[in-house]
């Protein structure tokens, strides 16, 4: 079944059941790693909002949440340029932070992200992406907990959009040729 975003059409490609079984199996990791440390989680929005929500209720453990935002997306492409919309509000000096993140492709945003939080002087940082395309990615830095490979492909759907529509779908969902 297609769904019709704007003037693309889209098929479901991660259900609503792969995701939220993997997300599970997320919150199990991060609740080994981070159960007596209190971290703050940091959330890219717009995307990440779904994502960090339900990744936020299968972590039973101390922990709190804060959100940023930053663009660089701009129709199915990177611009190129990323864009700081909203900022840090929470000190992070001394934290342990876990940066949630929709999709990592080219990495040209999370590295801005990484970058700005390095000044702010945390204990230590990790990130934590639903979506992950290592035939885009140009960083050079490690992600330490990636909920799915995908390839280069565009995706929409559990809060990632084309031209701000379809972040509402369940599923996740590829642009079809």
């Amino acid at each position: 079944m297609q769904v019709q975003v704007h003037d693309k059409f889209f098929r479901p490609f991660i259900t609503e059941q792969q995701i939220q079984t993997r997300i599970a199996a997320l919150g199990t990791q991060l609740a080994q790693d981070y159960s007596q440390k209190n971290p703050l989680f940091v959330a890219i929005l717009n995307g990440a909002f779904m994502f960090a929500a339900d990744l936020f209720r299968y972590c039973d453990f101390p922990s709190e949440i804060s959100f940023i935002k930053y663009k660089s997306y701009q129709n199915t492409k990177s611009s190129g340029e990323v864009n700081k919309l909203i900022g840090f509000s929470q000190s992070v000096k001394g934290r342990d932070v876990i940066i949630v993140e929709d999709i990592i492709d080219s990495g040209l945003t999370m590295a801005e992200v990484l970058q700005d939080i390095q000044q702010l002087q945390p204990n230590s940082v990790e990130v934590v992406t639903l979506l992950f395309k290592p035939d885009a990615f140009q960083g050079d830095f490690e992600t330490k907990y990636i909920g799915f490979e995908i390839p280069n492909q565009f995706v929409i759907g559990y809060g990632l959009d084309y031209n701000e529509q379809g972040r509402n779908l369940r599923d996740i969902c590829v642009l079809v040729p």
